[in-house]
């Protein structure tokens, strides 16, 4: 077993801020034991929807050694993405698209995936360690590990939020057969975590208190409780994860989003106290990303969708799950400009989006 030598947390610590990381932390690979039980009940309701990899990697997931036996110690990190806009100012601007804050700049799997491997050659270089590194892709809860590593806490609305970053942070973790001294910089509270949701080793706090912001903002209801997410209820899920028509119970509540939806996290009051001086300058938002015309989006084929969306986590979906939420978005709009922007659309090949063509002319016309 490989014992880290005197000085080498501090050392990688400053190692990991010197390639971009705001928030480090450690915790042992048992440190969340609560976390496959919620998981399993997280799925056992279908909350899931379409995202049917979170039940087939259900036991990988479930803890780190289910991953990997040899696991001892998780280094969680966060790269911050904070905005130094509101991400709410277009809420008024119906011919106006609105892209969430994360996928505004650069990939954040490239981003962090290179400076995890980055600090990754470094331990093994300094320590001789055995490790693996995971950004998203891999079945890792990284909000969970992150809790009990100390980077902040998981809130009402379930993503974790820091005191220092409040909820713009990319999670990114190093699983090593190293065995480090626990904890981050997540400061305490006496405000224990809610008791469905386990202790975390060592205990860490929330600091939500009595606050319901993020619950009351959601426009779908996607939290059935305080800590909980219906993810079928969700616009990030519905126009990013969903793969189908759109439930039309929703599509109106979806406004001009039309990918992602940072309503949850934007009224969070800890994030006035994110400082954009952490943020990692490869998340600056591209010029033509931060306020995308509906009528721009709508007409796009395949090629043009590839190269207006290089280099951003916006090309995984493809154009047609694009253009499906650019089409309602534009029936949400009440802008009657938008028609011919939408009558050869009805007619798409795909059937999703001729669907959601369809539905959006003919509120338009009604308008």
């Amino acid at each position: 077993m490989n014992q880290g030598k005197p000085g080498l947390r501090e050392r990688m610590e400053a190692k990991a801020r010197e390639l971009g990381f705001a928030a480090v932390g450690v915790a042992r690979a048992d440190a969340a034991p609560k976390t496959g039980e919620r998981l399993r009940q997280w799925l056992a309701g279908g909350a899931h929807g379409d995202m049917l990899w979170m039940a087939e990697t259900a036991d990988r997931r479930a803890s780190p050694a289910g991953l990997w036996p040899d696991v001892r110690s998780v280094i969680s990190l966060g790269m911050s993405y904070a905005p130094s806009i509101d991400p709410l100012a277009l809420a008024g601007r119906p011919e106006i698209g609105r892209v969430s804050v994360y996928a505004q700049g650069a990939d954040y799997h490239d981003i962090v995936k290179k400076a995890l491997k980055a600090l990754a050659r470094w331990l093994v270089e300094e320590a001789g360690c055995e490790l693996k590194v995971f950004v998203d892709t891999a079945p890792v809860m990284e909000k969970p590990l992150a809790e009990a590593a100390g980077l902040g806490w998981q809130g009402k609305h379930t993503n974790l939020v820091s005191r220092k970053d409040g909820s713009w942070l990319f999670l990114g973790a190093i699983y090593t057969t190293l065995e480090l001294a626990a904890g981050g910089d997540a400061p305490m509270s006496p405000e224990p975590l809610p008791e469905h949701l386990g202790p975390a080793l060592p205990p860490h706090r929330v600091h939500c208190g009595s606050c319901s912001a993020c619950l009351d903002a959601c426009p779908t209801g996607a939290f059935p409780a305080p800590f909980q997410l219906d993810a079928r209820r969700c616009i990030s899920y519905l126009t990013i994860e969903h793969k189908g028509p759109i439930p039309e119970a929703f599509r109106e509540a979806i406004g001009n989003r039309i990918y992602g939806c940072d309503d949850c996290l934007s009224v969070c009051p800890w994030n006035r106290f994110a400082d954009t001086a952490r943020r990692n300058q490869a998340f600056l938002p591209r010029a033509e990303l931060t306020a995308p015309a509906l009528a721009d989006i709508l007409a796009l084929d395949d090629a043009a969708f590839r190269t207006v969306f290089a280099g951003s986590p916006i090309k995984r979906i493809g154009r047609n799950r694009m253009v499906r939420n650019a089409a309602i978005a534009a029936g949400n709009s009440g802008c009657t400009d938008l028609i011919s922007a939408l009558e050869p659309l009805a007619n798409d090949p795909d059937p999703v989006v001729a669907d959601a063509a369809a539905w959006a002319l003919a509120r338009l016309r009604r308008a």
